[in-house]
């Protein structure tokens, strides 16, 4: 990966691991061939293969995606089976996401369906109409109904935070990724991060086991995880290396994990955000308030905040949680505002998944809702069968309901979104108050 010139940080050596953040108000955005990532050839081929695999996997709910990070070579209709519609999909989602001019796609990309050809495309017009780094780019993550939102960012922006960022994880040497990098966290953390660093190792290690990664973790490195994949790792009962940091988003991370983590040796830096924000917030100790970094401040509205932008403007952002604040600049997140929740590091809505489940023509009411702590990491359903369709009590016809129900989800849903379990009964569970309540599975 090509290291970038360190000249602009230099003003900040002498931070090491900081409690407080660094009065970073005069940060003026460097020379913009630093922010320049495309300049990579393997980050731009990791993006555009992570953006061209989404896409083909919601194109094909139900199927399994091929295994990431893709070979050079690859022939979307050889080898993956791609169609004309899945290729029009693909180069609409990578014209899309960077900004590309659509007739690239229809003369270059649709013309030739091999990888190489379409990193090429890419690179190529990036670098033509990118100049002085004011290419956007936009990610995409689910909006309130499910239904994919996009999110829009100025490069200068992330550019902005990456440099902040780069003070919170100073002398690192290599990066482990277990993150997608197209979606904004995986795009600062394994993209940006490396060229603000001038790291030159970028291994992609999302096909390994967490035990191969904690065996390859060596001194210097900063592993970029998501909780999830920080749950399965702590099973191992790990003990790290000194001087291996880890970071986490897309999900709240709990206390008693990033505790038992941090027992393990690990420095662990969470950060607090969205796709529609990108990072608002950070905190290094299991319990710690989060801070705010320096250019998001509280707004009149509680459900905004207000960002100063690298030309000296200000914008406001819609927050997705609501936040409780213990002073101008330090907060904790109280949940969804949308009601998502985050299974495996994506943005979930079980009111969808339940309105999915009741599309079904057996299927009168249905409950979706995460599963407990004891029960697992996923979501789960409780279904009211319609009449004679595998009331309470029924077990063979409820049997053949679950598979009907699950084949059924695996076809509409994505992975993270279909319920790992499905109870039934003849009315939903409720409150004494009438409120919805929790059940047991299976019971």
């Amino acid at each position: 990966m090509h290291a970038a010139p360190l000249h602009h940080l230099r003003r900040f050596q002498h931070i090491t691991y900081i409690d407080d953040f660094p009065d970073m108000s005069d940060l003026s955005i460097p020379a913009a061939g630093d922010a320049d990532w495309w300049q990579s050839m393997p980050a731009l081929q990791r993006v555009v293969s992570d953006l061209l695999a989404a896409e083909l996997a919601q194109a094909r709910p139900g199927r399994a995606a091929p295994a990431q990070p893709w070979p050079r070579g690859l022939d979307f209709v050889r080898d993956l089976g791609a169609d004309s519609l899945e290729l029009l999909g693909m180069g609409t989602a990578l014209a899309e996401a960077l900004h590309l001019d659509r007739a690239d796609v229809d003369a270059r990309l649709l013309a030739r369906p091999c990888l190489d050809d379409w990193v090429e495309a890419a690179g190529a017009a990036l670098r033509a109409g990118g100049g002085a780094g004011k290419m956007p780019l936009t990610f995409r993550t689910s909006g309130s109904s499910g239904s994919p939102k996009r999110c829009t960012h100025a490069l200068a922006t992330l550019w902005q935070e990456t440099l902040a960022l780069a003070q919170l994880l100073p002398r690192r040497r290599r990066i482990l990724s277990l993150v997608p990098s197209h979606h904004i966290y995986g795009f600062l953390f394994t993209v940006l991060l490396p060229r603000a660093l001038g790291i030159a190792d970028v291994l992609d290690l999302r096909s390994a086991t967490p035990s191969t990664v904690l065996r390859e973790a060596r001194p210097g490195d900063l592993v970029v995880a998501h909780p999830g994949w920080w749950e399965q790792a702590a099973r191992l009962a790990p003990r790290f290396a000194d001087d291996v940091v880890g970071t986490t988003s897309t999900a709240p991370c709990p206390d008693p994990l990033a505790q038992a983590l941090a027992d393990a040796g690990l420095r662990l830096l969470q950060i607090y955000g969205s796709s529609e924000t990108a990072g608002v917030g950070w905190r290094f100790a299991a319990g710690d308030a989060f801070s705010l970094l320096p250019w998001w401040s509280r707004s009149d509205s509680e459900r905004e905040l207000a960002r100063s932008l690298p030309d000296g403007g200000t914008a406001a952002y819609p927050l997705q949680d609501s936040l409780a604040w213990e002073d101008a600049r330090r907060f904790r997140p109280l949940g969804r505002i949308d009601g998502a929740v985050q299974v495996g590091g994506v943005n979930v809505f079980p009111a969808y998944v339940a309105e999915v489940l009741c599309m079904h023509p057996k299927v009168a009411h249905a409950s979706v809702r995460p599963m407990r702590p004891d029960e697992g990491r996923r979501l789960k359903a409780f279904v009211v069968p319609v009449a004679g369709a595998g009331a309470a009590g029924l077990d063979a016809l409820q049997d053949a309901l679950r598979e009907e129900l699950l084949a059924w989800c695996a076809e509409r849903l994505g992975t993270a979104e279909r319920p790992a379990a499905i109870s039934f009964g003849e009315r939903l569970p409720r409150q004494a108050s009438g409120k919805p309540a929790d059940w047991i599975i299976d019971a």
